[in-house]
């Protein structure tokens, strides 16, 4: 029992970056914590500095500090020999996988016809806050993302024409099926379903 709830507590000690225990671990400005390397490399490879857990802004890029307290706790736990018991979250054999996490990957919740990928709930989020990526396309996990694009256009097909009997995407619907029957692929899917075909 105890050991269940210790190897819970050090799962408290995770990176939201690498999904690991948190190593050589540092606060930012707004109190969340980050191994050394994951917000260092996370923030050479973004323009803008801000907190990849609650999103907070911050004008410069602040200096890190190690969190010396949190580090010795981590390590004392670590010395007990447990480990953080898995998630129910990470992806496991045959499960469709975030391509945004490194190092244990969760389950993707979504896939994004717009950016063609996939990701778990936290790399999800920004699809939900930030304004650019609201109109983006979400679908359920799918592994055959290529499939549902235009080969012409790499847009996503979301129309059907009946004319030719084939998915098409927007762009083809204004260009060369302008003049045919088309309808919504969703439509069309609904019909053939309740028609038994």
């Amino acid at each position: 029992m105890a050991e269940a709830q210790l190897g819970e507590l050090l799962d408290e000690f995770t990176c939201s970056i690498c999904l690991d225990t948190l190593t050589d671990p540092v606060t930012i400005p707004c109190g969340h914590n980050f191994c050394l390397k994951c917000i260092t490399d996370y923030w050479d490879h973004s323009q803008e500095f801000f907190c990849p857990q609650c999103r907070q802004n911050f004008r410069t890029r602040p200096a890190l500090q190690r969190n010396t307290l949190l580090n010795e706790v981590i390590e004392k736990l670590k010395k007990t020999g447990l480990s953080a018991p898995p998630s129910k979250n990470y992806g496991g054999p045959g499960d469709m996988v975030c391509d945004f996490c490194t190092g244990k990957k969760f389950r993707a919740l979504k896939s994004c016809l717009t950016c063609m990928a996939s990701y778990c709930q936290t790399h999800l989020q920004p699809h939900y806050e930030v304004a650019a990526l609201k109109h983006h396309k979400l679908v359920d996990p799918d592994r055959n993302l290529k499939e549902k694009l235009c080969e012409k256009h790499q847009k996503s097909l979301e129309m059907f024409c009946r004319t030719d009997n084939t998915c098409i995407c927007m762009m083809c619907g204004m260009t060369e099926h302008n003049s045919h029957e088309k309808v919504e692929l969703k439509m069309e899917r609904e019909g053939k379903q309740v028609s038994g075909v």
